[in-house]
């Protein structure tokens, strides 16, 4: 079933089956449930995986234990009959903590965590990177929600980092949408502002320091040029100026501000 889906999540189960060297039937039918899961026809049987959310709503009998489970969580079923489930551990990603660390460095203190895996599992990660809020059991509509309040409340640019087909939404809706290009989907790299290649955390830091930095080199050049320009005005009006001046304001203004916006290099590496 999860060969239908482009969700991390489901990238991981399929690499583990081709690993195992697990044969793998193509379903038919295929619709993915945003939120909570995908259903399907295999060898002519209703196959249901996904979230508890998705068993709830099919009145599906599941084991109380699964209810009460910390850990990440695929449910399946067949012709409405409960059949196990997966059991998948999060980790984080290598540079994650010095992502944060970067961010909060240049200033930008209000961090936060949506999510639509369980609360303990987003509290649990939010404490290790030293994040303050953290939201979790979120169905894409709720993300939305949610950003849309920030909006409102602090009148600020709201960025949005996501790679899941879930996180569309919420990308289209922020001021600027980052997504992970390497495990995202393809919905979410459509949708977003900004890809993030490398699928690193840290290079969310990197590209608001390239932004910050050429903002400023911008502004160095516009006021550079338009200075030397007056300058040479104000020369040429009380009979100063010559023609190598001009050609200084014109020719060489134009090579320094090329040099200037080349220092940008140094931070794309």
């Amino acid at each position: 079933m999860e060969q239908g889906s482009t969700h991390p999540i489901a990238k991981a189960i399929v690499t583990y089956a081709a690993n195992h060297q697990i044969t793998l039937v193509r379903p038919t039918e295929i619709k993915e449930r945003t939120g909570y899961g995908m259903e399907g026809i295999i060898n002519g049987q209703h196959v249901l995986i996904g979230n508890i959310r998705l068993f709830l709503e099919n009145n599906i009998s599941i084991p109380h234990e699964l209810s009460d489970s910390t850990d990440s969580i695929i449910i399946g079923a067949i012709d409405q009959q409960y059949i196990g489930y997966l059991v998948l551990s999060d980790t984080l990603k290598e540079d994650s903590s010095i992502a944060i660390e970067r961010l909060k460095a240049l200033k930008i203190s209000n961090i936060q965590i949506l999510s639509g895996d369980k609360q303990n599992i987003v509290t649990n990660f939010a404490q290790k990177l030293g994040i303050s809020k953290a939201y979790g059991n979120l169905l894409p509509e709720g993300k939305a929600a949610h950003l849309e309040e920030l909006q409102r409340a602090r009148r600020k640019r709201v960025a949005f980092i996501g790679d899941g087909i879930n996180d569309a939404p919420v990308l289209a809706l922020s001021d600027v949408g980052i997504a992970m290009g390497g495990l995202g989907s393809d919905v979410a790299i459509e949708t977003a502002d900004i890809v993030i290649q490398t699928d690193q955390p840290s290079k969310v830091a990197t590209a608001i320091e390239i932004g910050l930095q050429t903002r400023r080199i911008v502004w160095q050049n516009i006021i550079f040029a338009l200075g030397i320009k007056l300058l040479v005005i104000l020369l040429n009006t009380f009979g100063f100026a010559t023609l190598w001046e001009a050609v200084f304001a014109d020719v060489g203004v134009t090579i320094i501000a090329v040099l200037n916006a080349m220092r940008l290099q140094r931070i794309i590496k």
